[in-house]
């Protein structure tokens, strides 16, 4: 292994890699990065080939691990299932990869294009090329992944996209505190933030593998205090469009 793990994450990981159709186990996560922290989980990538044989779940129940092993699909199209495993005391996520999909994707942001898809646990939806950022910087366990760097034709494409979504959503959060919607204007403020950030990390060349500390990555922190008690009345929800407008430097989008 080039990497070190506890024993039992370890074993875990050699087991995983034994399980038919797997080509590669590898860490992901604030691990891989080493920005964890002393109780973060441990994040195995479970690597295979649609093309040649498909993954059963039903593999690593029979490992016999305590938690929640998901069908394939279950939790979404960029993350689409894994399990949530208690080793020996230690939590594990496993997340399950389709290494044909993700190449796919990979190409697509080598010419700089991706699509967000709805993804459950995001706001904003997840970009294709998030499980290629898993990539970029996992630590191989296992077996061989490519390790791509960020795209140029991606970081020229996606921030102008990024910022013209976030663009819309100010919009349509101006409609909703015209109508005194607190909860719909204050969702397209949260998403006009996120896709705002996503844009600045693009443009930076720097990989976004979930929303978590999304905006602090971002430079955007100081937007977090203009949401919470900004009232429900249509004064207040519209002065709160502008003060995020300004904040991230991006007008609301002007239909007609």
């Amino acid at each position: 292994m080039s990497v070190s793990l506890p024993p039992p994450v370890a074993a875990l990981a050699a087991d995983l890699a034994e399980l038919p159709g797997v080509v590669a186990v590898v860490l992901g996560g604030s691990r891989a990065t080493a920005t964890h922290r002393a109780d973060s989980d441990w994040d195995l990538g479970l690597h295979y080939r649609g093309t040649q044989r498909t993954l059963d779940p039903q593999d690593v129940r029979r490992l016999g691990h305590r938690g929640y092993v998901s069908a394939l699909g279950e939790w979404g199209p960029i993350v689409h299932g894994g399990a949530w495993l208690s080793v020996e005391g230690i939590a594990v996520d496993v997340l399950y990869r389709d290494l044909d999909v993700v190449e796919r994707w990979l190409d697509d942001a080598r010419h700089g294009r991706f699509e967000v898809l709805m993804q459950n646990g995001y706001i904003a939806g997840a970009p294709t090329y998030l499980p290629v950022g898993e990539l970029a910087i996992s630590q191989p366990i296992v077996g061989e992944v490519r390790r791509p760097s960020f795209p140029r034709q991606l970081a020229a494409s996606a921030p102008e996209r990024w910022q013209g979504r976030a663009s819309v959503a100010l919009m349509f959060a101006r409609s909703h505190a015209a109508l005194g919607d607190g909860v719909c204007c204050a969702g397209m403020l949260v998403d006009a933030i996120l896709c705002a950030a996503h844009g600045r990390l693009a443009q930076r060349c720097e990989w976004v593998l979930n929303e978590k500390r999304l905006v602090q990555r971002a430079g955007l922190e100081h937007v977090q205090s203009l949401l919470p008690g900004f009232g429900s009345t249509r004064e207040n929800l519209a002065a709160a469009v502008t003060a995020v407008s300004a904040v991230l430097q991006i007008e609301p989008l002007i239909a007609r």
